[in-house]
């Protein structure tokens, strides 16, 4: 990947963060003149087309744009748009009062989904009941039990996970392992108990194996959990994992792009962090999770104050 390459990627992925400036001021010139695969000492004709040397740009001029403009750098042609070669978020996120933290990518409009099949169902109860017949995708005929959620029908928190485990679908209840206790104990630290929020995952029915979900079994599951998060209408979700914030959020960013950002899943504020389960493999990550806990909870306080 060449340096221009290297420069769309990075403007495409700062793009779907939901930015609509990029600013390269304090950068130096020397730097900016590497990242697109110029020279420090760069060379352009004069008015009359005779070559003429510039002195090393930090030693000529402070401003990257003029130099940019008059390098060999533009030899190649202009840039793709990244208007063109990004994902547009289909909102513009608005800060929270109080909060100090980046805006993030936006997914869904804040209003109801008049499209979805299960627009109709006025219950978490009538959801649930749906669920527990749904044949939308394959996984029904290798789950034991489904797992529509558990929780408060008026949390004011949501943690969505990936998909039920081995022990959930033998219970029909969310994080009920080993990563459920963690989850306890992780919503305890912020004053919260499992009967103030709403647990849920992307997916209703358990993949064999535990395998990761396949983009069809998303795209058969989505509903369900647009609809939960309608009636529900909490201040804030909780994405555990990676597999759960890149697929509510719409993208292939790592999770360590995504935290510490106040992303909108239609219209919610939402926080990435890791799953429980990968702290009880990665000790090492219980310190993050904390501090996306803790903006998390400044949120729900945040939301109780405007009210």
């Amino acid at each position: 990947m060449d340096a221009r390459d290297q420069l769309r990627r990075f403007l495409e992925q700062r793009r779907e963060m939901g930015e609509t400036e990029l600013i390269l001021d304090s950068m130096t010139v020397d730097e900016v003149m590497r990242l697109v695969g110029a020279p420090s000492g760069v060379g352009s004709r004069s008015a009359s087309g005779e070559p003429r040397v510039m002195l090393q740009a930090s030693e000529q001029s402070s401003d990257w744009r003029e130099l940019m403009r008059a390098s060999d750098a533009g030899s190649a042609g202009p840039l793709p748009s990244v208007a063109e070669s990004a994902p547009v978020p289909t909102a513009r996120a608005s800060r929270i009062p109080g909060i100090d933290a980046p805006l993030g990518l936006v997914v869904g409009p804040s209003e109801r989904d008049s499209s979805n099949p299960f627009a109709t169902l006025t219950s978490l109860e009538e959801l649930a009941s749906t669920i527990a017949g749904c044949t939308r995708c394959s996984l029904y005929l290798t789950a034991k039990k489904p797992v529509p959620g558990q929780g408060n029908p008026n949390a004011d928190l949501v943690c969505v996970g990936e998909a039920p485990g081995a022990n959930e679908d033998e219970q029909g209840l969310p994080f009920v392992g080993q990563a459920g206790k963690l989850l306890t104990k992780i919503l305890e630290a912020v004053q919260l108990g499992r009967d103030d929020v709403f647990i849920c995952n992307v997916l209703k029915h358990r993949p064999p194996g535990n395998r990761n979900p396949q983009p069809l079994e998303v795209e058969a599951c989505a509903p369900y959990l647009v609809r939960q998060l309608e009636l529900i209408r909490p201040k804030v979700i909780l994405a555990l994992g990676t597999f759960a914030a890149q697929t509510l959020l719409n993208t292939k960013l790592s999770i360590g792009k995504l935290r510490g950002s106040v992303h909108r899943y239609y219209g919610i504020p939402t926080i990435v962090t890791y799953h429980p389960a990968a702290l009880l493999r990665n000790p090492a990550w219980k310190r993050p999770t904390w501090e996306d806990v803790q903006l998390a909870r400044r949120i729900l306080d945040s939301a109780s104050d405007q009210s």
